[in-house]
């Protein structure tokens, strides 16, 4: 099927861009001998974790669901971190994950004996097992770690995405870390995990590591691995790698230890479209263009950042010169929210009814964030190979509405 005769919206994830950003973070693994990891909060289109999965080590999760994704559908390396985990799912939690980050003293005091009697009980199976010819998953042990905060805030203007931020609920600080923990179970841990940056460069990461190395340094030669987290956007055209690089070296050879990133945009940055037609235009003030995809639906992030996503033939108005008479419009949704609106844009034609447009840069945050308010439809999803054929990966409809509810 050719893109021209996909029905709108559909989200179209191209597998020649996918392939050339990972093509990137490989050289990075194989250049520092990091280990880098998918972190599914951003994408989760577990049709190309095969292609994924052969230049990353494997995926990481925020929550029980998105590990045993990664589990049953990359089966590489799986990490997950939660601000506090549900007693009930630890043990399928234990079965799945090879790391496990805490977010605080009290849930590792709370779950460190529960992890280390699940790998005596996994060893004795593996013993049994050898007798009995048969093969036991997940036999190499857990990993813990700590999530750190090195309240060190390189965010400007989001502070919902800033984990150092006042209060912030994410990681431990070095105060809580020494007033919490004795020195005896800080030598229980494995590692420690930091992530404090959002679609940022290298230059963050230099600053938020001396931050970490002026709190937490003690700490870190008594670990086996540092977790630099993710919002790495390392496959950005103007990402500085080289120090980036510079980074992971200093910390492997200074503390000798492993270094993890979980990047997530960088994976399927600009790797993605959004597929839209125009339904109606209406008239108040200046032209309105009803589409059939809904920022509160389909792109939550451009009513939650605000994030106003580029769009294929057109130019923002904020990036325009509105002097020279070209045709403005508004595009927005077909909900009843009235702020259902995607951003104003500059085109050089008027549009008509039932022109489709196409917004780029939409693989990330989509359709992980999707929801069927006003009973929206999903997008379908399809995967664009390299040779220009599309793959209709998946389709929605009324059950799926339904079923949520």
């Amino acid at each position: 099927m050719k893109k021209s005769e996909l029905r709108t919206p559909c989200y179209v994830v191209q597998e020649r861009k996918l392939r050339e950003n990972l093509e990137i973070l490989r050289e990075i693994r194989e250049e520092t001998g990091c280990h880098i990891l998918l972190a599914q909060k951003a994408f989760s289109m577990y049709r190309v974790y095969p292609l994924i999965g052969r230049y990353l080590d494997g995926a990481t999760a925020s929550g029980l669901h998105e590990a045993r994704l990664g589990y049953e559908e990359m089966g590489k390396e799986n990490h997950i971190f939660s601000p506090a985990y549900r007693e009930e799912e630890m043990p399928e939690i234990l079965r799945m994950c090879d790391h496990i980050v805490f977010n605080s003293p009290a849930q590792f005091r709370k779950y460190k004996d529960l992890v280390r009697r699940y790998e005596i009980q996994t060893a004795e199976q593996v013993e049994n097992s050898k007798t009995a010819g048969r093969s036991v998953k997940n036999a190499g042990g857990i990993s813990m770690g700590l999530r750190i905060n090195p309240e060190c805030s390189t965010q400007e203007g989001h502070a919902i995405y800033d984990p150092c931020a006042p209060y912030s609920r994410l990681g431990t600080t070095l105060e809580r870390l020494q007033a919490e923990l004795t020195e005896e179970e800080i030598c229980e841990l494995d590692g420690l995990h930091f992530h404090t940056l959002c679609e940022q460069n290298s230059d963050d990461l230099a600053t938020t590591l001396r931050a970490v190395e002026e709190k937490f340094g003690r700490y870190l030669s008594r670990m086996k691995w540092v977790n630099f987290g993710g919002g790495h956007h390392i496959t950005r055209e103007d990402y500085d790698r080289e120090l980036l690089k510079k980074c992971i070296r200093h910390v492997k050879e200074t503390y000798g230890v492993e270094v993890y990133l979980e990047p997530g945009e960088a994976v399927a940055l600009n790797a993605g479209e959004l597929i839209t037609e125009v339904l109606e235009i209406v008239d108040n003030g200046m032209k309105i263009a009803i589409l059939d995809t809904s920022a509160a639906c389909h792109m939550p992030d451009v009513l939650e950042m605000p994030y106003r996503p580029p769009l294929k033939g057109a130019v923002s108005t904020e990036d325009a010169d509105l002097r020279e008479n070209k045709y403005v419009y508004r595009l927005a949704g077909p909900t009843c929210l009235a702020g259902d609106v995607i951003g104003d844009y500059v085109f050089d034609h008027p549009l008509q009814c039932g022109e489709r447009l196409v917004f780029q840069d939409m693989a990330i945050y989509t359709m992980v964030k999707t929801n069927t308010f006003n009973g929206m439809n999903l997008p379908d999803i399809v995967l664009e190979k390299e040779d220009g054929e599309c793959e209709i990966v998946r389709t929605f409809g009324y059950e799926d509405f339904k079923s949520r509810l």
